[in-house]
């Protein structure tokens, strides 16, 4: 048998992104230095160590990286660090819950489990497979293989920690149940469908929009529900920009390079050999530059869409440039208006003498402002020699920045990673510029205090209440509507008639919105009867019923069976991931690492 190596990197990845990891350590953060005892997290007491966390990270970057091709920008890897965090604290938290609640598993359920339910990277191990699917023989002889003690030891440790997960979420969901009702009501309320004419009195219409909001009422609006004013973390951030600058010359030297890669793929090279090494289309490139198989209308920006039309296939284009550099493309198919498509992309780049004149003074600017937290003088400074003018951004946590249409890599996430205001960044790289960044001011994410949102609050329930100043109007209208009919009544107010498309109860409605209660309203006023006012977010509604189709009962019925499966699944699932939330909800969750990552920073500076 081939060594089990192979074998081996697919359990090892399960143990990395399944729900939670193998790692379960204890330790005191100490000091003001960090070192190997110091914790990221403390959950109940227990600790989440750096060094625990640190390798979490580095494992799934691995990942991240293998699956995009690529290294990770500063921003995907906060997303993996977050994503790291999480399993871990998940693991601390789950590890508690069997404990209290008596599970555990034993050593003959981890070799049932082995044996009878393979994890899912065996399931699509290409080494398991025979045409294309997975053969338990193979696995079976894997297992039972000398060389494979390894894998077992590794699937051990996946089922040791996948068996009582299984055993808690089974508690927590087994008892969802969809009666035949439930689901009638649920393809009703998709299926059945109305049609309506009405008319809007909107709040802008109001000549008094005078209302008074009391202190009480916005106290009342957000203690109801404070969730609602979770925000996430603001930066703002001084930014200097020295652009790549491309000319002509060396949009010609790109030109030069892609058609000596033509020659190449004329001479007898692979097109889709030469796409895989060479484009900057990574998405594609992987697959040998493949666009899939579409219509070429619309579906490309112009120059290439002209240039494919002109091919045959098996054709390669002469070179063509569009605002995302230099391409060569081939027609591999045309059937109809469907082509089959590949490409090879470069992307304008700077010679090397530009390159070298954009990272002196790229070079430049890093050396006189420096990195120094108690002098961001220097910033200004450097914006100053280089003849630079500071931009103003806002960026917020766990999104990326964006400035004038560039996107300005790892500034977001250096900014929430434990960065003293008035800090500036090393220099951030990206294909068409260099940036610095300076921290101007900080404000952490989470729960908005009542001081923050009151004025929000307050234009909310002000919209409330003007809404129902509205009410006397809409009656009225009402009254004249059932009397002589919705247009007569809506001409004689000098109001507009408006109708509807048919709408099932769960759609968002033009003028009526979502979930509203003129939707509600649409499904029980009698056909051909005009309602009573109505709300509908920032507008009272009168509406009249024109039509409305009752959902297929034989059409229920036949797909009731897979209806039921679908949703309970989806169901047990939503009731485990709100199990999860209130697991992390009532339990003691410290998250040290905005410190932790403060202190590694102050340790590297000289």
């Amino acid at each position: 048998m081939r060594s089990s190596a192979k074998y081996i990197w697919w359990f090892v990845v399960l143990a990395f992104v399944g729900s939670f990891l193998l790692y379960e350590t204890s330790g005191l953060a100490g000091g003001s230095s960090v070192t190997t005892s110091t914790a990221v997290a403390t959950v109940n007491g227990e600790d989440v160590l750096l060094t625990n966390w640190q390798r979490a990270v580095s494992e799934l970057e691995q990942q991240e990286q293998q699956r995009l091709g690529h290294a990770l920008s500063m921003d995907e890897r906060r997303v993996i660090e977050d994503q790291a965090y999480d399993q871990l604290v998940n693991d601390v938290l789950l590890r508690q819950e069997y404990e209290r609640r008596g599970i555990s598993v034993t050593d003959d359920e981890i070799r049932q489990a082995a044996l009878s339910s393979p994890p899912p990277g065996a399931l699509q191990s290409p080494d398991l497979q025979t045409d294309g699917k997975f053969d338990p023989a193979k696995y079976q002889r894997l297992l039972a293989s000398s060389q494979s003690a390894a894998v077992r030891a590794n699937l051990e440790a996946y089922y040791r920690s996948e068996i009582p997960r299984q055993k808690l979420f089974d508690q927590v969901s087994n008892d969802v149940y969809l009666s035949d009702e439930r689901l009638w009501q649920i393809w009703r309320d998709r299926h059945d469908s109305a049609t309506i004419s009405f008319v809007s009195l909107r709040t802008s219409s109001l000549t008094d929009t005078a209302v008074t909001v009391t202190d009480a009422e916005i106290q009342k609006f957000y203690d109801r529900d404070k969730k609602k004013f979770l925000r996430p973390g603001r930066a703002v951030m001084s930014l200097l920009t020295i652009p790549r600058v491309v000319t002509t010359d060396d949009s010609t030297a790109t030109r030069a390079r892609i058609e000596r890669l033509r020659a190449e793929i004329v001479g007898g090279a692979k097109f889709e050999d030469v796409a895989r090494r060479e484009s900057a289309d990574s998405g594609s490139a992987v697959n040998g530059g493949s666009l899939g198989k579409g219509t070429n209308k619309g579906r490309f920006v112009k120059p290439f869409e002209d240039a494919l039309n002109t091919l045959k296939p098996g054709e390669v284009s002469q070179p063509v440039l569009t605002v995302f550099g230099w391409h060569l493309i081939k027609l591999d198919g045309r059937q109809g208006d469907t082509l089959d498509a590949r490409h090879i992309q470069l992307r304008i780049a700077q010679t090397d003498s530009s390159a070298s004149r954009t990272d002196k003074r790229a070079d430049s600017l890093a050396s006189i402002a420096g990195s120094l937290i108690d002098q961001p003088v220097r910033f200004d400074s450097a914006a100053k020699v280089l003849g630079l003018t500071p931009a103003s951004v806002i960026a917020f946590e766990k999104e990326p920045l964006s400035f004038a249409g560039r996107a300005v890599p790892g500034a977001s996430a250096w900014a929430f990673s434990g960065t003293s205001t008035g800090e500036t960044s090393d220099l951030l790289d990206a294909p068409d510029a260099y940036f610095l960044v300076r921290l101007d001011s900080l404000q952490l994410g989470g729960q908005q205090p009542l001081s923050e949102v009151k004025d929000e609050i307050r234009r909310r329930i002000a919209v409330d209440k003007r809404v129902e100043k509205l009410l006397p109007q809409a009656q009225k209208l009402a009254t004249a509507a059932a009397a002589s009919g919705l247009e007569a009544a809506a001409a004689q107010a000098n109001l507009t008639v408006e109708k509807s498309k048919p709408f099932a109860r769960v759609e968002l409605v033009d003028g009526l919105g979502q979930f509203t209660e003129a939707i509600g309203a649409s499904f029980r006023v009698p056909v051909g009867k005009v309602s009573p006012p109505v709300a509908a977010n920032d507008a009272m509604i009168v509406l009249r019923v024109d039509s409305r189709t009752e959902a297929s009962k034989p059409a229920f019925e036949a797909q009731k069976a897979s209806q039921r499966g679908g949703l309970t699944q989806q169901l047990r699932q939503q009731r485990v991931e709100e199990y999860m939330v209130g697991l992390r909800e009532s339990n003691k969750i410290e998250d040290h690492r905005v410190k932790v990552m403060s202190a590694l920073r102050r340790q590297a500076t000289p």
